[in-house]
């Protein structure tokens, strides 16, 4: 198995899976698309982990082996994602230590983590989504870096936001809660996963957490200016269009409770092509 082999898998396995990443990854040029295909693939094997039908300690298990992988990153690697994750590393310099925090955030979700304040959800968003935002940020470079790490850190927190709103019954059903405690209680909601209270409570919860979420869309989205113009196109397409899916969320809390949000293809398409001419001008 050649490097190309490998980063031709990780890309079908980010064309395959990310249905909204995708459409900001294919604008980057071909090595840095390769790379961001290699983490994605890389997130998506571990998420997978953590999503498993499997026991706890087995997920827990698996984390840890996945963990000790990253010690040895190589090219010779049997595995295709483990050899494109070692070879974007040498390219790159990917800090190992975010995808430390994107395994420490996974398992929080294998033992159950709950949230009493939105402090406590914000760290486990910067864990299991900000973590991917700096993977990425290693990759593209930018100008200003302190400031560019803390701003992709705020815009994979929005993203992993608008996940926890998208998929709230999902995850209930799951035995998942993300909502912080102290805002069930405000809104006068069970705490069990019912989100059981007066009738038009959830949805005023759902539409209160969408606008916390596009705070952090506008902080982060700050970012931009500091790329190149491809990379900027990248993290605005990626960005729309998780604003689409809040957006639809605000506008229908019911539905979305009933049926996963997403945006069609046709949308999806046309909101990279926006990017790419946004970012053009930023």
């Amino acid at each position: 198995m050649t490097v190309e082999d490998a980063y031709e898998h990780c890309e079908g396995v980010t064309r395959q899976a990310a249905a909204n990443f995708y459409y900001g990854i294919r604008l980057l040029p071909r090595e840095k698309r390769h790379a961001t295909c290699a983490v994605y693939a890389f997130a998506r094997r571990v998420d997978d982990i953590g999503d498993g039908r499997i026991e706890p300690t087995e997920k827990l298990t698996l984390l840890d082996a996945a963990e000790r992988s990253l010690q040895s990153l190589s090219t010779a690697s049997m595995d295709p994602v483990m050899a494109a994750l070692g070879d974007a590393r040498t390219r790159f310099d990917l800090p190992v230590g975010a995808m430390q925090d994107l395994l420490a955030g996974v398992r929080m979700d294998v033992l159950g983590t709950t949230y009493d304040t939105f402090e406590q959800l914000v760290a486990y968003c910067h864990r299991v989504a900000g973590s991917i935002g700096r993977l990425c940020l290693a990759i593209f470079g930018a100008r200003e870096p302190q400031r560019a790490v803390s701003l992709a850190d705020d815009l994979g927190v929005a993203m992993q936001l608008t996940n926890v709103l998208r998929d709230i019954c999902e995850d209930a059903r799951d035995g998942r809660v993300y909502i912080p405690r102290e805002d069930l209680v405000l809104y006068r909601l069970s705490a069990d996963g019912r989100f059981e209270g007066e009738e038009g409570q959830l949805d005023a919860m759902m539409r209160f957490q969408a606008r916390r979420a596009g705070d952090w869309f506008e902080r982060g989205l700050e970012l931009v200016p500091l790329l190149d113009r491809r990379s900027g196109a990248c993290v605005l397409a990626m960005s729309n269009i998780y604003k689409g899916v809040l957006a639809r969320i605000v506008e229908d809390p019911e539905a979305a409770r009933r049926a996963r949000v997403s945006l069609p293809i046709w949308q999806k398409g046309w909101v990279a092509t926006r990017s790419l001419l946004a970012a053009a001008c930023a």
